[in-house]
């Protein structure tokens, strides 16, 4: 019997070199291809054709506590609007790996305040992503 075997610790996620620290509960990176990578259409007598569809970029959400110090580094990332890389490797048993060269921080997250410790939510829109 084969049991699997996840630690969140080893998870890591970089923009422009740079550790993001500080990740909220729950789930705190997701990643998505914007597109399918095909296009099916499917004739009157039943005829199959396929179109490949192009479209290379992708979104990251990383979702931080509101006291992480990334925080402040991703919000001058997206007032900055430099381009740069990003990347999420989980070393755990399955090994997983995306994001691109080529990226953006969409905007500064969101703020809610309250009695306890609140979340950040930021996107990276990768125009070369990739997942393996």
């Amino acid at each position: 019997m084969h049991i699997a075997s996840y630690d969140a610790k080893d998870v890591t996620a970089t923009i422009d070199g740079t550790f993001i620290t500080g990740f909220a509960e729950g789930t705190f990176v997701e990643g998505e291809k914007s597109e399918d990578t095909i296009e099916v259409s499917v004739g009157a007598q039943g005829d199959v054709g396929i179109s490949e569809i192009n479209n290379p970029t992708g979104t990251i959400t990383f979702t931080l506590q509101q006291t992480s110090p990334s925080v402040s580094y991703l919000t001058r990332l997206a007032n900055s609007k430099k381009i740069v890389p990003v990347w999420v490797i989980s070393n755990n048993e399955i090994k997983e790996k995306m994001g691109g060269t080529k990226a953006r921080v969409l905007k500064p997250s969101g703020k809610t305040f309250s009695n306890n410790i609140e979340q950040r939510s930021f996107q990276v829109q990768v125009f070369d992503y990739t997942e393996e």
